[in-house]
């Protein structure tokens, strides 16, 4: 029957490794997540940088996800052109995650949705070097079935600004990342999707967007599994293939992001 709501069987909530899908759960479920996140390699030098994530979720009304995260920080930085050796892994920071879902996929056409993810962390997270970190990650999400339940598609509008203050020298400096996300995944089995992830992302020195410091472009392949016992895993790899820093000569931007990065996601509901 024309306009009648059609039946959903593919959830973006946690479909994509970088990206983020416009679903956001049923009412009152409850949710236990976790993440890993790496990257890698920078100009000169061995660099590793990792975080891994803890959260509950819990859907309180309908079409609204929150979100409480721990953190903890992992570096191992060597012999890296203007940074300063570090070896350590602490706690990290909290985050608060907050998504509200604006269009349902199910009676519209796309789903869409917006969030924020205020975050504090004690360390910078390009150096690794102890700072107080305050930050707020603003998203608009979309997504849409190019093939009714084998093939979805998502586009992200991104925003993160934050402002540091070090602990080693007092001083505050404020800086923001802009820039969109797309993937696309297909199901290839039940409950098995496969796909890819491309970002680009600016960043600029101050909130705004008029002092340029660096953009780079990514893209990677991802995997996403429908576990027994109502849980997932997704594994997601990304390289950065094009870029440029203002501050340093060459054909990727190696001075606010890495060659590499990857991420393991997983979760369980109750």
């Amino acid at each position: 029957m024309p306009g009648a709501a059609r039946t959903e069987t593919i959830d973006t909530e946690h479909l994509f490794g970088f990206t983020i899908g416009s679903d956001v759960g049923e009412i009152g479920e409850k949710e236990i997540e976790g993440s890993a996140t790496g990257r890698f390699s920078k100009r000169t030098g061995t660099y590793v940088a990792g975080t891994s994530t803890l959260s509950v979720e819990y859907v309180p009304m309908p079409n609204l996800r929150t979100e409480l995260t721990g953190v903890v920080n992992a570096y191992d930085i060597l012999g890296v052109s203007g940074l300063a050796d570090q070896r350590y892994t602490t706690f990290g920071g909290l985050a608060a995650d907050f998504r509200y879902r604006l269009l349902n996929r199910a009676t519209a056409p796309f789903g869409l949705a917006v969030g924020a993810e205020p975050r504090w962390g004690r360390s910078d997270e390009v150096t690794g070097e102890p700072a107080h970190q305050y930050g707020v990650d603003f998203v608009a999400a979309a997504d849409w079935e190019v093939v009714p339940n084998r093939v979805v598609a998502a586009f992200n509008l991104l925003y993160q600004p934050e402002t540091t203050r070090s602990k080693l020298t007092g001083m505050w400096s404020q800086d923001s990342t802009a820039g969109i996300a797309m993937a696309v995944m297909a199901q290839v089995r039940s409950g098995i999707f496969v796909g890819a992830e491309a970002r680009y992302l600016r960043v600029y020195d101050g909130p705004g967007f008029d002092n340029l410091a660096g953009q780079g472009f990514f893209i990677g392949p991802t995997i996403y599994f429908k576990l027994p016992q109502r849980a997932w895993l997704a594994v997601a790899w990304s390289a950065q293939v094009a870029g440029h820093a203002t501050a340093a000569v060459g054909s990727l931007d190696l001075v606010n992001f890495e060659r590499q990065q990857a991420r393991i996601l997983f979760g369980i509901n109750f």
